[in-house]
């Protein structure tokens, strides 16, 4: 009788065990080159970095075996520690699978700014991940995937489906020769066929989707239906049924919610935000018969230290990307407000005015700060600090744009930023918060012409061009060589498409040159180049008016940024 009782108890408890197993995800995304404990931009030790993210793992791992770790995409872009083994050092394995590698990442979604990276970058760090790469909407001209478009991972018995789905917004915003041999598909097109593939072939007790795509379908003018949607994440969660799970990037955007699917299945969705601030932990739970149900919650590491394991593994990188970061790039004789850029000609628009210029040979260049929240110090100046003077890997372009056409793009470009002060009392265009109300790198301004901006003036008529900064009149009907950066060249912003009104598909035509070297590169060839100390003043080429009027204006607006 003993012995029966002792079978059948065996038996309840296998089944207990069998019918509720657990698996964890531990996520992050968008982590922009944040892999030390140490930013090297301001020379300070950092709150946020992949060292604090391993600690939280390897926690994880030690209490539970059964854990998939993932990442979103955005690895290769934004600090000095990827840019020096992106660009600098190339012959040594890439700093990004050599950390990967050692922290065990399952899969990685491709995202937009590793594609930024450039071919020769990408396509190496796939070859020395040991976690595949995935894009399924990423194909190749005969319609096969350049990247993995899925992966399986077993966990508990359980067989895991991830797949990867890219923004397919790219060609808008980067020269076809960063992404050559590829096409972008619509997610929600892609994510029906192969969640319906994945299903039917690999027969998986659960599907995460892995995104590098916002949750906000509406950003930049979309809606639901726009075809290929920059930010499809939400709408490919309410649209395509079959997923349990999806973890998306892109946005930098701190998000844990819940969508409805057509069959009327909730599934979680999950956004760590960005930089390693974060990391997002979701619960999977199988019940035997049943989807599985997943819980999830983003958990800080603010507070948490930095492996000790981790910063002993990777000591020598560290200290050639901290010796590279600390190299004198040159000796700056005044500071640099960043803020200033948006009140007229800057010293620092001017910096990267003239090295536009100089390396197109362009008539106009147009830039927008990149920053404005931050004073470049006067003296002297390191590779990290051009993080805070030039921050994107963005390549230099040269384009073709009638008078007409300029002007319509400063127009949209200081509609952005620029309102009526009898209106609003305010010269800059501000949201509740007393901040810019669009993002800084969309406000463009133009080196090379003589012009004013009229605030008073309706929107689409403030802008008055009268000659080129050499004399020559300006003429609306004649075409000029512009310096652009890769981004705007090919649509970000919408300057070119909505300003100027030039079609997408025509915008490769207007192009007659680029520079593959990095911008922010080619700044630091000619500062290094001039021996004495740096003395950049404003060319003064453009200005607010009437002057008397306005001047008040922007003595107030300007001390909300000198806090």
């Amino acid at each position: 009788m003993k012995t029966h009782f002792l079978f059948y108890a065996l038996i309840l408890l296998f089944s207990l065990s069998a019918s509720a197993q657990t698996i964890k995800v531990l996520f992050t995304t968008d982590v922009h080159g944040a892999l030390f404990p140490y930013n090297y931009v301001t020379g300070a030790p950092a709150d946020n970095s992949m060292a604090k993210i391993c600690t939280f793992v390897d926690s994880v791992r030690t209490t539970d075996k059964n854990v998939i770790l993932l990442d979103g995409g955005d690895m290769l872009q934004g600090t000095p520690v990827v840019y020096y083994y992106n660009f600098v050092d190339t012959a040594s394995m890439h700093i990004l699978p050599r950390i990967y590698n050692y922290m065990k990442y399952d899969a990685v979604c491709i995202g937009n700014h590793d594609i930024e990276a450039g071919h020769k970058v990408y396509d190496k760090v796939v070859r020395q991940l040991d976690a595949p790469v995935l894009g399924a909407n990423v194909v190749k001209n005969d319609g096969t995937p350049y990247f993995k478009p899925y992966t399986i991972v077993e966990r508990a018995g359980k067989r895991i489906a991830i797949i990867g789905l890219l923004t397919p917004y790219i060609p808008h915003w980067l020269t076809e020769n960063f992404w050559s041999g590829m096409q972008f598909d619509d997610m929600v097109e892609s994510a029906k066929y192969w969640v319906k593939e994945v299903r039917e072939k690999e027969h998986p007790d659960c599907v995460i989707g892995l995104f590098h795509s916002g949750f906000d379908y509406t950003y930049g003018g979309f809606n639901i239906d726009t075809y290929k949607n920059e930010n499809a994440t939400q709408i490919v969660a309410m649209r395509v049924a079959g997923f349990d799970l999806i973890l998306n990037g892109h946005d930098h955007q701190l998000f844990n919610e819940r969508v409805t699917d057509p069959e009327g299945h909730s599934v979680a969705m999950l956004d760590a935000g960005t930089a390693c601030k974060n990391i997002g932990l979701a619960t999977i739970t199988f019940k035997d018969g049943e989807r599985p149900e997943c819980a999830c919650e983003l958990i800080s590491v603010k507070n948490k230290r930095p492996s000790e394991k981790y910063i002993e593994e990777f000591k020598v990188q560290q200290a050639a990307v901290y010796a590279y970061s600390k190299k004198v790039v040159g000796q700056l004789k005044h500071e640099m407000p960043t803020y200033e850029s948006l009140f007229g000609p800057s010293a620092l628009s001017e910096l990267v005015h003239r090295t536009m210029l100089k390396y197109t040979g362009a008539q106009i260049s147009i830039t927008a700060p990149l920053l404005v929240n931050v004073v470049i110090p006067k003296g002297e100046l390191t590779v990290g600090g051009m993080f805070n003077i030039y921050r994107y890997d963005n390549i230099l372009t040269t384009i073709q744009l009638t008078g007409q056409e300029l002007k319509d793009l400063l127009e949209y470009s200081y509609d952005m930023w620029v309102s009526n002060p009898s209106e609003t009392g305010h010269i800059l265009k501000l949201n509740k918060r007393n901040r810019l109300a669009e993002k800084y790198y969309n406000l463009d301004a133009a080196a090379g012409i003589c012009y004013t901006v009229n605030p008073y003036k309706p929107q689409g008529s403030r802008v008055e061009i009268t000659n080129l900064e050499d004399g020559t009149p300006f003429d609306l009907k004649k075409t000029y060589s512009v310096a652009v950066n890769g981004y705007r060249a090919n649509g970000g912003g919408g300057h070119l498409e909505e300003g100027s009104g030039i079609p997408h598909e025509q915008l490769k035509n207007r192009i007659t040159n680029y520079i593959e070297q990095d911008l922010r590169g080619l700044i630091m060839k000619d500062l290094m180049s001039e021996s004495k100390k740096i003395d950049i003043k404003p060319r003064n080429n453009w200005r607010f008016v009437p002057e008397k009027d306005v001047d008040q204006y922007i003595k107030a607006d300007r001390k909300l940024f000198e806090k």
